[in-house]
Parts: C-alpha cells; structure tokens; sequence
C-alpha cells in the first residue's frame, strides 16, 4: 500500500481513538512533518479529522470520494481493482481502460471516474453520469478463455451489482436480460463489454458498469426521467459510492473465478435467482423484427429461450426486451 493508503487504513481502523503522530510516523517509516502534510492534502479532499496536542489525530468524516486510497482501503480482492485509476472527470472510462490495456496493465485495473462527458452505452447510447452522483467504472479482464464464451461475463457482471445492491442496501433490484440493472421497473445500472480478441485468442476484455446512486430526479434528461432511477431516490437519502463499488468487485471476482474454474453452470443459477424476465411474458425487439412469447430461462452460452406465441423454443442473442406487467 501506499503511504496514504495505509495512513487511511490506520485512521479508519482506530476509529474513535487518537493515534497520535508519532505512532504513524513510526508505522509508515516517514516524518511528522510528512504525516502532517499528508493529513492536510486528505483535508483538502473533504475529510474531516480531529487533532488534539498529545493525542494526536482522529477522522471523523469521510467524504463520498471514490479516490484510488478510499476504493483501496479494505477492499477484499486478490486482483480486482488491485491497480485503481481515478479521474474527476473523463471523456470515459472504457476509452482509458483500452489505452491502459494496450500498455500492458494487469488484470484487474480498475478505472472509475466521477464524471464522464462522454459515457457510452449499449447500441451507441449516451451513458448520462452528474458530477458526485454515480459510479462510472471499468475494469479489465484478460480471460483464458474461448472466444464464444466471453458474453457470459457480461451477465456476470449484472449477477454481482445485483447481489452486492441487494447486500449493502436491502434493495429488491433485479436483473432484465441480459445486463440491464433494474429496481420497481426502473433501470439503474447499465453494463457495457467491449473486446479485442484475434482469430485464436482474446487480448483483453472490458466490463464497463454505470450505476445511479445518487442522483436525482431533475438531474436525469427528459428522455430517461420516467424509466430511470438512482438508490438515492428509491432509499431516500444520500449514499457513499465506495462501498458498493467493494462489494462489486468482491463478487465479481469470486464469480469471475467461480466460471473460469466451473463453468458457467452456478453462475447461471444465481443469474436466474437474480433475474425478472425468467417467466414472464415478454416482446423482443431485434433489427428483425418483433415477437411475444415467455421467457423460459437462459441456455448454458446465456442466450435467452423464449417460448414464442406459436410454441416455438426461440433462442434470442441480442435484443430489446419489454418484460410485460
């Protein structure tokens, strides 16, 4: 860790008591004067500390900062978000991702971003993401795995920020196939994969994850305001970014290692404990046309089955999909 990450860790671990600058000083290997300046650039970043002659120092805020040292500090992974880079703001995080990728950064590198001017989304949307409101991440994965394999990591992806939601905050959120993110009918998260692969191999693979945590109604554009919503608006009051973002990644990871030693089978079963469509009565939209039917599960690949009206067994690769009440 670094010395502001074991700083933090030191500060969050004595919670209410004084440690006292001598004894960091100590820990860390640096001066005083060094501790002190440290003290006063996370100052400067919005926490709130107490200092006290002879007692020495105690935090006693955190602001909602998603900083390389906040997503560091008791993050549970071996690999994932190991490597953090953070930016106030960025044109996006799965463009950075790419450049980092191409330099050679590890599995596992995380880029989150408070803001991004210019967030994509699936078919070529605009990912809207407010300055201090949401979590716009992405993380790079370089999977020993079959080409064919790789959009079940996307659904993965959805299983984890359902079940870490559904952990942190008591939030029945749910999954609409196959990454949408949703909670009473509204989207709140979008998932985006992006791959670079040649004929018999894949180079890296992208997971990029917007989530609306705090944003509000009137920070939402028109054309989203009645289908999207943020866990500030269904719980009722402000929430920090950091630990979700932990949980996130803690399981991803473990069903990233779960698949990769498995298959997708487990997965499947917890993507289907986490998903509305399964048994509803659903319109898919393709660039071929549209159809009803009722979803009936997801095969082991993740395609959909859709019964349709007729009593056809339809596997569905890509689509719109309405869930109807």
């Amino acid at each position: 860790m670094t010395i502001r990450e074991t700083m933090l860790a030191l500060l969050k671990q004595s919670g209410d008591t004084f440690i006292s600058g001598e004894e960091i000083s100590k820990q860390l290997g640096v001066s005083r004067t060094a501790v002190w300046k440290h003290i006063e650039e996370l100052r400067q970043e919005g926490y709130v500390f107490e200092a006290v002659r002879r007692a020495g120092y105690r935090l006693l805020s955190t602001p909602d900062v998603m900083i390389v040292e906040e997503v560091k500090v008791g993050l549970a992974t071996q690999a994932f978000g190991q490597h953090v880079h953070y930016y106030t703001e960025i044109d996006s995080t799965q463009n950075r991702c790419q450049e980092l990728a191409k330099e050679g950064a590890p599995e596992g590198t995380l880029v989150v971003a408070d803001t991004q001017t210019g967030g994509k989304g699936r078919l070529g949307r605009v990912w809207h993401s407010p300055p201090g409101t949401s979590i716009s991440m992405s993380l790079l994965l370089r999977p020993q795995l079959e080409l064919q394999r790789c959009p079940q990591l996307t659904l993965l992806a959805a299983v984890a920020i359902v079940e870490a939601i559904r952990a942190i905050y008591e939030i029945p959120a749910e999954i609409k196939w196959p990454n949408d993110v949703l909670i009473d009918g509204k989207k709140i998260c979008g998932i985006l994969t992006e791959l670079n692969a040649e004929a018999d191999r894949i180079n890296w693979l992208i997971i990029g994850m917007g989530i609306n945590v705090n944003t509000l109604p009137e920070q939402f554009p028109e054309d989203v305001l009645g289908v999207a919503t943020s866990l500030r608006i269904v719980k009722g009051e402000p929430l920090r970014r950091v630990p979700l973002i932990q949980e996130v990644l803690r399981r991803l990871e473990e069903l990233y290692d779960l698949y990769v030693a498995e298959g997708f089978a487990q997965v499947r079963k917890r993507w289907e404990a986490c998903a509305i469509t399964i048994g509803k009565r659903v319109t898919i939209r393709t660039l071929h046309g549209s159809f009803t039917g009722v979803a009936e599960g997801i095969d082991d690949s993740g395609v959909l089955l859709v019964r349709k009206d007729d009593g056809e067994l339809t596997n569905v690769y890509a689509a719109d999909v309405e869930v109807h009440a």
